[in-house]
């Protein structure tokens, strides 16, 4: 298990397991991975986020909806590495939000940790409890699910191997 702890992925190996791109892939470090338990998210803030532009102009705040995304975003890519998935053929969906509370603003240049750990799993449904720090301060908390689903999609008109 101390191994897995060690294991640090960037944001090139995020990309393989999420569909996320820019701007709405918010999650550029994972860290302190147990396998289908938990795992720490960092998100460095830049000012130059396109939602910065109108939330707000005088007052940059990150939206406290997308600081759940980055949690979710966590997890899914917790759930993808441990279960030895890429993107290829695997869709995520958010499936719930609950106890979302927002304590803090986070602001540009602020470092988000992002700590998500495994609530419950039922077949391909994952439950999460995620929270983001700046420093020490907590700054956002929240439970969320998702599922994950086999994408049958393609480019052959939506067929599949399994289809045939």
């Amino acid at each position: 298990m101390a191994e897995a702890a060690q294991l640090v992925l960037n944001v090139e190996q995020i990309k393989k397991l999420l569909p996320h791109r820019a701007p709405f892939l918010f999650i550029e470090r994972l860290t302190d991975i147990v396998p289908n338990e938990s795992a720490t998210a960092y998100k460095a803030v830049s000012y130059n986020e396109p939602h910065f532009q109108g939330h707000f102009p005088n007052f940059s705040v990150m939206p406290g909806v997308l600081i759940v995304e980055a949690m979710a975003q966590a997890a899914g890519a917790l759930v993808m590495h441990s279960l030895g998935w890429t993107t290829e053929n695997r869709l995520v969906y958010f499936m719930t939000i609950d106890n979302a509370r927002f304590r803090k603003p986070v602001t540009p240049g602020d470092m988000l940790r992002m700590p998500v750990k495994a609530i419950r799993r039922r077949g391909p449904v994952w439950k999460f409890r995620g929270e983001a720090f700046v420093d020490d301060a907590l700054c956002a908390e929240a439970e969320f699910s998702a599922m994950i689903a086999e994408d049958n999609r393609s480019s052959n008109g939506g067929s599949s191997d399994s289809d045939r």
